[in-house]
């Protein structure tokens, strides 16, 4: 008896309208249990969050019947906490900005974007990375090339070449016509306009693919003989660690 009663007031927040539900709401947000009030979740009207609890239930539930968020439930707490007193959280930034783009939370969005967690990347180093041709799909492909060399290897390295200019870039096709190998594995980034130079992109290169799981470093790659130009002005060489 003591368990039923337990559960109604669970079974009318699924089973009634919002409107006429009591003003409490239990969560459950990836595992994590919450409980707040309906003014709060809806406190920006325009947010994913607020329709999600605006007219009749769009949630699923889970067995005790709780409101199931299937979104990582550890910082659900700073997005509460921000709609209960526009506290912006100073830790776990960049996982908290997921779940406020997610939630779509403008005003915290916002904030977030211009802590200085934040800015750096999304401002400086970000659009840095956007002048930068096909950065994406290269790191991609150096990870390719990483993997296909791995085969009963401890190291695999990929060779990329960085040109900062478009001379610079008509220079480096010369030198690769010099280079004794496979020229389709040589990975070329550049030309670029904007001023962060060769060493901040190689900085970039190595963070992005560290991002993804893998142990990296970087060295300039010394040409063997026959090679025309100062090898290391381009070519740069990725050791992938697999153990």
């Amino acid at each position: 008896m003591s368990i039923s009663s337990e559960h109604k007031p669970l079974r009318k927040q699924v089973t009634g309208s919002l409107h006429t539900l009591s003003p409490i709401v239990e969560l459950n947000v990836g595992g994590e249990m919450y409980t707040t009030t309906l003014s709060t979740l809806k406190k920006h009207p325009g947010s994913k969050l607020a329709e999600m609890f605006t007219g009749q239930p769009k949630l699923r539930t889970d067995s005790e019947g709780r409101f199931f968020i299937d979104r990582p439930g550890t910082y659900f707490k700073y997005i509460l906490e921000y709609l209960r007193s526009n506290q912006v959280p100073t830790q776990c930034i960049q996982d908290v900005y997921k779940e406020a783009l997610f939630y779509d939370i403008e005003p915290l969005i916002k904030q977030l974007e211009d802590s200085p967690q934040l800015f750096g990347e999304l401002v400086a180093r970000k659009q840095f990375l956007a002048r930068v041709p096909n950065y994406s799909e290269n790191i991609e492909l150096m990870i390719r090339i990483a993997r296909a060399e791995a085969v009963a290897s401890r190291h695999s390295g990929v060779i990329v070449c960085v040109v900062r200019t478009e001379e610079d870039a008509a220079r480096c096709q010369d030198a690769l016509s010099s280079l004794d190998m496979d020229k389709k594995s040589v990975v070329k980034f550049g030309p670029w306009k904007a001023a962060p130079s060769i060493s901040d992109l190689l900085d970039c290169i190595q963070m992005d693919v560290e991002a993804k799981g893998y142990k990296i470093a970087f060295q300039p790659h010394v040409a063997e003989k026959g090679f025309r130009f100062k090898s290391h002005d381009f070519f740069y060489k990725f050791l992938f660690t697999w153990w």
